[in-house]
């Protein structure tokens, strides 16, 4: 088993010329004559050993291995896109511990659902920069709490700054899209113009655009050339089609009709690990779904989402260790062979919260 505690400095880049670096499904890549190793993308950089969505867990993931680091985008009052989970504040930043932005906290209903908390959107970038990151699930990941202060929250404009200083790609999702359009600040313009300032206009531009909602990826695909990838949830259906009354459903989308109806204007889907590997009412692992071979049948890349080495995070066949310790949901278990599981079925990327642990096991398979 590899541990990944052990693994932190082992992960070795991908050469630029992998076939997946530049958007190609195995398939299309394997025609092509290149290289299809499955890219590691830093799920909100290295999460697993620093606060998520900050400078630092992006340059440690960089350092690690991974080939594309993840931000997710929200914007402020002023339309600047910031690296955030989610607009609401609390979980991630010391918004709370600020008096003088006390009364900005409210109750709002995001995508059907009431939130009270502090939200980016109502405030300029310069206020949310007087706010710290820190450790969103610290009963968790209790070590990451020792950068809790350090980082502030970072602008797009940085985070792709800093993947194209050493050479890696970016792979931003769009949070919330058709809530941040009703509040008056869409998506498109703002990520279109951040592209086109740093010159990832091409489909081989490492950057891949993605997001839950196929309505943002649809306005996209007529003024970009940059790869879309559509987000596929286990269940549900994305709140644009709930919003508009659609009765379609995640479940639609990863039907053969709907992988060739997606391949009209995305490059590849991301989804959830339980569509390509179930599991039972017990936790565990069933036999594959042909949820990977459909999709690079309609041309489509597959990166799913999210690997993770904590028990918590594991299929209960991939748990160790004893159940009744407090320190068990926290613990690593197997995780090294369920991720093996998942490459046994020819994905072409993995999000991971640990690059470092993804990595080293892509690189033991050479």
């Amino acid at each position: 088993m590899v541990h990944f505690k052990g693994v932190l400095a082992a992960g070795l880049a991908l050469t630029a010329l992998s076939a997946t670096a530049v958007g190609l499904s195995a398939p299309d890549a394997a025609e092509a004559g290149q290289r299809t190793e499955p890219l590691v993308i830093a799920h909100r950089g290295a999460s697993e050993y620093r606060p998520e969505h900050t400078i630092s867990a992006y340059r440690l993931a960089i350092e690690t291995g991974a080939d594309y680091i993840e931000p997710d985008l929200v914007l402020t009052k002023d339309g600047v896109l910031v690296d955030r989970h989610e607009n609401a504040l609390s979980t991630t930043t010391d918004v709370a511990s600020h008096p003088e932005f006390a009364d900005r906290k409210q109750t709002k209903t995001i995508d059907g659902a009431k939130a009270t908390d502090w939200f980016t959107e109502d405030f300029t970038f310069a206020e949310l920069r007087t706010l710290r990151a820190k450790e969103r699930i610290p009963d968790l990941r209790p070590d990451n709490t020792a950068f809790d202060g350090q980082d502030v929250i970072p602008s797009f404009d940085e985070v792709v700054e800093l993947a194209q200083k050493h050479g890696v790609g970016v792979y931003p999702e769009m949070k919330h899209p058709t809530y941040f359009e009703s509040i008056g600040l869409p998506f498109d313009k703002p990520v279109l113009s951040a592209l086109d300032k740093h010159g990832l206009t091409k489909r081989t531009s490492k950057v891949f655009l993605q997001s839950f909602e196929p309505t943002i990826l649809q306005k996209l695909r007529p003024r970009t050339r940059v790869k879309l990838v559509q987000l596929i949830s286990a269940s549900g259906k994305p709140y644009d089609w709930t919003a508009a009354g659609d009765s379609r459903s995640y479940d639609t989308m990863v039907s053969r009709p709907g992988l060739k109806w997606l391949s009209t204007f995305v490059d590849g889907i991301g989804p959830e690990t339980r569509r390509i590997i179930p599991l039972d009412a017990a936790g565990k692992t069933t036999a594959p779904t042909t949820l990977v071979k459909d999709a690079h049948r309609a041309g489509l890349a597959v990166h799913p989402w999210t690997f993770r080495p904590e028990n918590t995070f594991l299929p209960a066949d991939f748990r160790r260790g004893n159940p009744a310790s407090p320190a068990y949901k926290q613990t690593q278990g197997d995780a090294a062979g369920w991720l093996n599981l998942l490459l046994d079925q020819g994905i072409d990327g993995i999000f991971s919260d640990d690059p470092a642990l993804a990595t080293a096991v892509r690189e033991a398979r050479d």
